[in-house]
């Protein structure tokens, strides 16, 4: 969430830096709301302070043995108009508060100017898109060999968008996870952390996905109120909430292994082939809670961080700066990582990492303490590293042989038991 007082001292500006972003502001109700509360608020404190007289007049009454009857009723009136004014102030604050949770965050300086993904701007590319004798499939076509990758069957059991995988493939997607875990955690200082997959409404606004994106979210049914994870993120981040560290806790590193549920709600029509857009997938996530004046350095930290993990892998893969339209509702600034897809002969994205700077921790009330005692709001950060199922995709698609076998990478063998090609 945007600081509310940094909206009201500097609308226009607000206004302007989010047009970047495609958002219209409608300033208008801003102020309009702006001048009921302000007005409701004036006049509840001329009606206190009436209050406060008529019952000063009660006692003086009552000491001096005088008919209070009059004076009380005086001051019922009071007390009525208080609590009528005090209903609609708190109506206006409600309003007010869901119009600033509306507000998407701001782009950092830096993220380039753009109107679609189109422009997106190229930061970096490492390696050289795979080059084959023969012409290469995709990873559908790949996967029909006993049925290794089976959406029939998935479909049967659940619906559209799900898979089943089995055999070497399944054990490659669990050697995939563990890879990364293990980098992660031992080379690069995260502490592993398991959470709940259903969380509560609370944790989704904290993170930013409710009230806008609650569309995008399964909420499950019962007498809880609970929904299921679109990313680790949620409860990860959340593990923050309501909390005052220490400055001696900062940095805060996860690295969190999870299934992810989105119900992709106006995505149908795009990426639809094979595994590339599922309703259920793993996801290995970075989270970062930080000092606010190092979080873009540590958006760079987790950025090649992620990168590490394809390049030990060996894929072929870019660097993307978001431009100001493309970069999602709580990010001020996000890098994509879009790796080669022979069987697409395109770059396609498999991790985002974003600082999201103090927004989701204004909502989370995620707060930290300096050595003299002043409490400020910490960064957050996260990134994926990477996207499981797409990561599948990738080695798949570029280990591939003209036989349709597929070739272990060196560093995944040791977790496939020494397997070195699947037949």
């Amino acid at each position: 969430m945007l600081d509310p007082k940094l909206v009201r001292q500097s609308i226009d500006t607000v206004a302007a830096q989010l047009k970047l972003r495609g958002f219209a502001m409608d300033i208008a109700k801003f102020n309009a709301l702006e001048d009921q509360r302000k007005q409701l608020q004036v006049s509840m404190q001329e009606l206190q302070n009436e209050r406060n007289v008529r019952s000063k007049e009660v006692g003086y009454a009552k000491a001096s043995g005088k008919n209070v009857d009059e004076v009380l009723e005086q001051l019922k009136k009071v007390s009525d108009s208080l609590k009528v004014r005090e209903t609609q102030f708190a109506q206006v604050q409600t309003e007010l508060d869901d119009f600033l949770a509306r507000l998407p965050n701001l782009p950092h300086p830096s993220v380039p100017v753009g109107k679609s993904e189109e422009d997106n701007q190229v930061v970096r590319t490492w390696g050289e898109p795979t080059i084959f004798s023969f012409t290469p499939k995709d990873h559908v076509e790949l996967g029909l060999a006993e049925n290794r990758i089976d959406f029939t069957t998935a479909a049967k059991l659940t619906g559209a968008r799900f898979v089943v995988l089995r055999g070497a493939l399944a054990r490659l997607q669990r050697a995939l996870a563990q890879f990364m875990l293990d980098l992660h955690t031992r080379e690069h200082g995260y502490q592993e952390i398991s959470v709940p997959y259903l969380v509560n409404e609370a944790s989704l606004f904290g993170t930013g996905q409710f009230p806008n994106l609650k569309e995008d979210v399964f909420p499950v049914q019962g007498e809880s109120e609970y929904y299921l994870i679109p990313t680790s993120e949620v409860p990860v981040t959340n593990t923050v909430r309501d909390e005052i560290l220490s400055a001696a806790q900062l940095p805060i590193k996860y690295v969190c292994y999870s299934a992810c549920f989105r119900s992709e709600a106006g995505s149908y029509g795009k990426d639809m082939r094979g595994m590339l857009r599922q309703h259920q997938f793993e996801k290995v996530e970075l989270v970062q809670i930080v000092h606010p004046d190092f979080s873009y350095q540590a958006l760079e930290e987790i950025t090649q961080q992620a990168e590490i993990v394809l390049q030990r892998l060996k894929l072929p893969y870019r660097v993307v700066s978001l431009c100001s339209a493309d970069i999602s509702f709580t990010a001020a600034k996000t890098y994509d990582l879009e790796v080669w897809l022979p069987g697409q002969n395109r770059y396609r994205e498999i991790s985002s990492c974003s600082n999201t700077e103090a927004f989701q921790a204004r909502r989370l009330k995620a707060r930290w303490r300096d050595e003299a005692g002043k409490i400020d709001l910490v960064h957050t950060l996260n990134g994926s590293a990477l996207a499981i199922g797409r990561t599948l995709i990738a080695v798949v698609e570029n280990y591939q042989d003209e036989l349709g076998r597929i070739h272990v990478p060196d560093v995944l063998q040791p977790y496939m038991n020494g397997m070195k090609v699947i037949e």
